[in-house]
């Protein structure tokens, strides 16, 4: 999934995951849909290059299911709570 810092805005912070990888609530620029997720950034900075790729338009994608961190849509859950 493109988890690129540079698609997103109005990031924030919101913990770690066990292993260590940030967890933030964002949208993507030009849209209104909360998400919760990692930043791919962050994963290469730590070292779990491994859950990174290079997407042809050459921002970058993360494999969540290498990582202890799950992609969430927070409008999505805001419904069903």
């Amino acid at each position: 999934l493109p988890s690129d810092i540079r698609l997103k805005e109005n990031i924030t912070k919101t913990g770690m995951s066990e292993s260590g990888i940030p967890i933030y609530t964002f949208n993507y620029k030009g849209e209104n849909k909360l998400w919760s997720g990692a930043m791919a950034q962050d994963l290469l900075e730590i070292g779990k290059t491994d859950a990174v790729e290079v997407m042809d338009n050459g921002y970058y994608a993360v494999n969540y299911d290498m990582i202890d961190v799950d992609f969430i849509n927070i409008e999505t859950l805001k419904e069903y709570n």
